[in-house]
């Protein structure tokens, strides 16, 4: 699991609070077209993508980098 990191964005941000935002902001068809993984194409949930990401680091990965560009504006990550 990552390190916790008081200075980073995400600080105090839960995976959750992530997907639960991006999901009400694109909806599940633009997470899918966004960041191309199974648990926003078949079936979604905040449930199973929750257990899917905490589970498979990369996915993680992009998924925060799209949080924070989406809602932070100043990230320089890609996606």
């Amino acid at each position: 699991m990552s390190e916790e990191q008081p200075n980073s964005p995400l600080h105090g941000v839960t995976l959750e609070k992530i997907v639960t935002r991006l999901e009400q902001h694109y909806g599940w068809e633009g997470l899918a077209q966004r960041i191309n993984i199974n648990c926003f194409k078949s079936d979604p949930s905040i449930k199973s993508s929750l257990k899917f990401l905490r589970r498979t680091q990369w996915a993680r990965d992009k998924v925060e980098d799209l949080y924070l560009s989406t809602f932070e504006g100043n990230h320089s990550g890609k996606v």
